[in-house]
């Protein structure tokens, strides 16, 4: 499992078996034999590419590097126990078939990147306009910037080898915006603001306790009751930016403080007084550019911390288009949309974790004692029967039953649940220096995955944190937890393919660690970054002048409709507002328009009272959280506030919004 064991060389792909590497179809060997079968087993529905390894036939030297004794062999138990049960599972599951596909070379990937970072019309193939990108482009950080660059240059030069007859730009031409400012402005002011705002933000070395295993370093989960310290996340500045300032300032720190004790410091989000941005805030086309945006951040961030980061595209797996297990997310929603109308995560999930509570939280063992394996496999053929029919008695599911059925689940998507694209960035997180910089790569690639996927993981993360919040009485801690779900949603993808003792712990420790931060920092990674936001709103305004010559014919028309519409509904409310003061619309409100004096202490949340306190009938029941205000035109598409807002620092930021009260799209 060298792909885990190194820091470099993060490649999305997919495992086939062939004659040099063949999945392994019985157990794992214990410990210090070899496994000699090479039958085609599968695990859940994909595996990812494993190279062959040399044989360890002597216990791996695991030296510790602290005097931090709460992770040791017996604390990886629960891990080691989990990949049984999966085995064992497995066995009883007929096995899938896997599609071989060819591994794209490099230029092949760094075009894919291009194409899911929305820069493909930069080579001609697309049929957008070039003018698009030059605009997206003007508005990259200067890390950013660097990392498109060196994606192009890959390309560029691979499309000359194969002499292909589209345009191929020059990356200079490209760049020479980015270039000149450069020369103007050698350390300007967005690497002042960077020094400045990580003075403001200075964390404490927040270095986990760490494990040698060979002649690597690994970064292990720390026992959640250590004391911890708190420390800001900075949203306001290119995550990359930051980690370039750091480089050059904490160099020395970072050497001498290496391996001290330390505990996993407690991230909090400082107060934006323009309010915080949470995914499902934003208009779909805004959105769109966030996951640009953030793709391009992630991987400039692994460039600067010289973690390589390649993109593969989805493997194309023959799947069931109906059914429970082994059906993809998407299939599963569609499904289940008929039958509830809105609902984002699948309905089996839902009902699974359900069931496990009304067992009770408290119980002990939750999620680390499995069902009887011949019993779930039992439920699954009448799950499979029954469920949508709504006759599948649930009152046969024992709570441990459930459990084993939600891990087989998760396990059994065609398609990882963090996506087969960027399964192994997540995996590569744990490379990444410091703990803040592991959250920061988290946050951006949970931007990445696919709604689907997103809403899934929210719902099994808030979960995991239920049960952890019972582990007086359940005995499940972060980490026990953290240890248990890794190979759900990790290992599973490589269970079977020879490896040595050494590597395997390599793995369990990253996926474990990685599993530990998604938990404990899940709260924090649902936000969008304000840098990210302010850039999206910079490309708007940017397209915005672009598109003004040939929309003012339109623009004259719209306003001549919209001032007809006006004089017929006019009312005393409708004077011009004045300065300092805000129009807001409620159109579903018996109170339907509002004008707002702005003060220094308004806040979104007040806006809301003004307009409910007047509802009276049936509307006077709304209650706060069941509509919003939101931002709406001028620099942003559409943009729902949270309650703690201040509407006077916004209307600066965007003085041409419109204000509108109503409930968000389900």
């Amino acid at each position: 499992m060298s792909w885990l064991s190194s820091s470099q060389g993060v490649v999305l792909t997919a495992y086939h078996p062939s004659s040099k590497d063949q999945a392994v179809g019985d157990s794992h060997a214990k410990q210090g034999e070899e496994p000699t079968s090479s039958s085609s087993c599968r695990y859940g529905q994909y595996t990812m590419n494993q190279e062959s390894t040399t044989k360890v036939t002597e216990k791996p030297p695991f030296d510790r590097s602290s005097s931090q004794d709460s992770l040791d062999e017996m604390s990886m138990e629960d891990y080691w126990t989990e990949l049984e049960n999966i085995k064992k599972s497995s066995e009883n599951r007929q096995a899938q078939e896997v599609v071989v596909v060819k591994v794209p070379d490099e230029g092949e990937l760094e075009e894919e990147w291009l194409k899911e970072a929305g820069l493909s019309n930069l080579f001609g193939e697309s049929t957008e306009d070039p003018q698009e990108s030059m605009v997206f482009l003007a508005t990259l950080t200067r890390t950013q910037a660097a990392a498109v660059q060196k994606r192009v240059e890959t390309v560029s030069q691979t499309l000359r080898k194969k002499n292909k007859q589209y345009h191929i730009p020059d990356v200079r031409d490209i760049f020479a915006q980015q270039a000149e400012s450069k020369e103007k402005a050698p350390d300007g002011p967005e690497l002042q603001s960077v020094r400045t705002n990580e003075n403001k933000y200075q964390e404490k070395d927040d270095q986990a306790s760490c494990l040698v295993v060979g002649d690597k370093e690994l970064i292990l989960p720390v026992p959640e009751d250590t004391p911890a310290s708190v420390t800001d996340i900075n949203l306001e500045v290119s995550f990359a930016e930051q980690a370039v300032s750091q480089k050059d300032s904490s160099k020395d720190k970072m050497q001498k403080t290496k391996g001290n004790d330390a505990s996993l410091p407690s991230f909090r989000l400082p107060k934006d007084k323009t309010g915080t941005t949470k995914m499902g805030d934003l208009a779909p086309q805004d959105m769109k550019k966030v996951c640009y945006l953030a793709l391009i951040e992630l991987t400039a961030l692994y460039d600067v911390l010289g973690v390589e980061l390649k993109q593969q595209k989805a493997v194309k797996i023959k799947t069931r288009d109906s059914g429970l297990f082994g059906v993809s997310l998407t299939v599963l929603l569609e499904q289940d949309q008929k039958k509830v109308p809105g609902t984002r995560i699948p309905l089996i999930f839902q009902k699974l974790i359900s069931r496990i509570e009304e067992g009770g939280l408290e119980t002990e063992g939750l999620l680390r004692i499995p069902g009887a394996a011949i019993r779930i496999k039992n439920l699954c053929q009448e799950l499979e029967a029954k469920f949508y029919e709504g006759t599948f008695n649930w009152e046969n599911v024992k709570q441990h039953d459930a459990a084993s059925l939600l891990k087989l689940f998760i396990r059994e998507l065609p398609q990882p649940l963090l996506s087969v694209e960027y399964l192994k960035a997540f995996q590569a997180v744990q490379s990444l220096p410091t703990k803040k910089q592991q959250l920061q790569a988290l946050n951006l690639l949970v931007i990445l995955l696919p709604d689907v996927n997103r809403h899934t993981l929210k719902a099994l993360l808030e979960f995991l944190q239920r049960v952890i919040d019972n582990k007086e009485k359940n005995k499940m801690t972060v980490m026990n937890v953290a240890m248990v779900m890794a190979p759900n949603l990790f290992m599973c993808h490589a269970l079977g393919l020879k490896s040595s003792e050494q590597q395997e712990f390599v793995m369990a420790a990253g996926t474990a660690n990685t599993m530990h931060l998604l938990i404990k920092y899940q709260k924090l990674l649902w936000t969008i970054p304000k840098f990210i936001v302010n850039q999206v709103r910079k490309q708007n305004t940017e397209s915005h002048k672009k598109d003004k010559k040939p929309m003012k014919k339109l623009l004259k028309k719209m306003a001549y409709d919209r001032e007809k519409y006006e004089k017929q509904d006019k009312s005393t409310n409708d004077a011009d507002v004045p300065q300092g003061v805000i129009r807001v619309q409620a159109p579903h409100l018996s109170k339907v328009s509002m004008a707002i004096q702005l003060t220094e202490e308004l806040k979104a949340s007040d806006v809301l009272a003004r307009f409910l306190s007047q509802e009276s009938g049936v509307a006077q029941t709304l209650k706060k959280g069941e509509v919003f205000l939101y931002e709406i035109g001028g620099n942003i598409g559409e943009r729902c506030l949270d309650e703690d807002t201040y509407m006077q620092d916004l209307y600066q930021l965007n003085p041409n919004a419109e204000w509108v009260i109503k409930s968000k799209p389900s």
